[in-house]
């Protein structure tokens, strides 16, 4: 006989808070350890998998194919000498790294890794804690994290910083609405926002199947959220030096990057367990195999869900360029969030009409496929129009000042193509001659 997930006992909500305060100490120790050991494999594994996409070896000196490497890189952030600028506001300079560290630990508390386990002899559940609005606790957490992001870049006494600290919080904003609504449909098919039972919910068929809408607005959302490649403008690189950790070193800078990191693979275990069924086995090893959702074993199916969300991080990161940045918030304010509302009236729809049952189920999901499609070619309706085709030149002078210091306007033609304009003088002094870009070539040719 096959043991379902939905066949095992479930504990619901009275299950948690019972545990002894020795249990609820024990488990958050090793979340928090887990966390730190999968965020120095995850270095490794991204240099790895890219470099293995470039034709390169990557790291395979320190340790067995390199493990250790992201151990010695943290082991020289720690030596080296922590800087702070002096125009910084030394407080929130030293706090903000904190407030970005803390909340990508904090989420943890909610994410069911397994079912109840005998534990040291203690009958528990894998995970530390649940409540009936779980997953708004987590998008709240996560939210605070763009604060130390904010802060960071406004302490800094940099504006390079602070544009970075500023693209941060206008980009999260702005994703975070839709990876919200991405989970509203979630909400309505498991009828709670408990994650224990949204994993519980799924045990017939994943939701990242019969919500698959959702499913990838949610995983194009994650990539935003977390300000990974294509969609890390925050730190663009060629455009603010560094980001909103510029002026940021030794293990300040250290704990930016752990964040990073555990954000990473947070976003991706809220995707295993609200879409891909979370701790349950894949489809076709409980029929061969009784034990597979029982015990610890269900922790290597949460893990191995979580690397594959992973993996596209890094694959992503290899494979596309950086977006320019009105594109990239455009996808998310004229794209992302109309598709989610108009998505989550279908399934709202979808889901009364199932439970009352007076409609042909047939023509209600062509009618809202029809309704989707109409919603997507609206929004590319007039994208091009008001644009000016003629990309010459205007004969007449350009005030390059006419619409303010320090940012000049575009010139009234768009952007001068072609070799740079001659040097020319108005007076030019005795003994000097004037010196134009064709002539200065042809000397070089002679």
């Amino acid at each position: 006989m096959r043991i379902l997930a939905a066949d095992l006992p479930d504990p619901g909500l009275a299950a948690f808070g019972q545990d002894p305060w020795w249990v609820i100490l024990l488990k958050a120790l090793l979340i928090f350890v887990v966390l730190v050991v999968l965020t120095l494999f995850n270095i490794w594994f991204e240099r790895r998998v890219v470099a293995r996409m470039q034709h390169r070896v990557g790291p395979n000196v320190h340790g067995p194919f390199g493990l250790l490497q992201s151990l010695a890189d943290g082991v020289k952030l720690a030596l080296k000498e922590d800087i702070i600028p002096k125009a910084a506001d030394k407080a929130v300079f030293l706090l903000a790294p904190v407030i970005a560290t803390v909340p990508a630990f904090v989420t943890w508390a909610v994410i069911p890794f397994g079912p109840e386990v005998n534990f040291f002899g203690h009958r528990t559940p894998l995970q530390l804690t649940d409540m009936p609005v779980a997953v708004l606790f987590m998008l709240a957490i996560a939210s605070i994290g763009i604060y130390g992001i904010v802060l960071g870049g406004w302490s800094s006494g940099s504006t390079y910083s602070l544009l970075g600290g500023l693209r941060s919080s206008a980009q999260m904003i702005s994703y975070e609405v839709a990876m919200g609504l991405a989970l509203v449909a979630v909400f309505l098919y498991a009828g709670s926002m408990s994650t224990s039972e949204i994993v519980a919910a799924q045990d017939r068929l994943w939701f990242g199947l019969i919500l698959l809408p959702s499913f990838v607005i949610y995983v194009i959302s994650m990539v935003g959220e977390t300000n990974r490649a294509p969609f890390d403008l925050p730190e663009a690189e060629g455009e603010l030096v560094g980001g909103f950790h510029t002026e940021y070193s030794s293990l300040k800078f250290a704990l930016f990057f752990l964040a990073e990191y555990i954000n990473l693979t947070t976003v991706s275990a809220i995707a295993t367990t609200l879409f891909l069924g979370g701790w349950a086995a894949p489809w076709g090893i409980e029929n061969v195999w009784d034990g597979a959702n029982s015990g610890y074993w269900p922790l290597l199916w949460f893990f191995g869900k979580v690397f594959i969300f992973v993996f596209l991080f890094i694959w992503l990161r290899g494979s596309l360029p950086r977006m320019r940045y009105d594109q990239f918030m455009a996808l998310g304010w004229k794209v992302l969030i109309p598709v989610s509302l108009a998505w989550i009236v279908a399934v709202a729809t979808i889901r009364v009409i199932s439970l009352e049952g007076n409609i042909n189920r047939t023509y209600l999901v062509a009618a809202i496929a029809v309704l989707l499609v109409l919603t997507v070619a609206l929004m590319f309706v007039g994208e091009g129009k008001g644009e000016d085709t003629d990309t010459e030149p205007a004969d007449e002078p350009h005030d390059a000042f006419a619409g303010g210091f320090p940012v000049p306007p575009m010139p009234a033609g768009g952007a001068v193509r072609g070799a740079a304009a001659p040097l020319t003088f108005a007076q030019a002094p005795e003994g000097r001659t004037t010196v134009t870009a064709a002539a200065e070539e042809n000397h070089n040719d002679e």
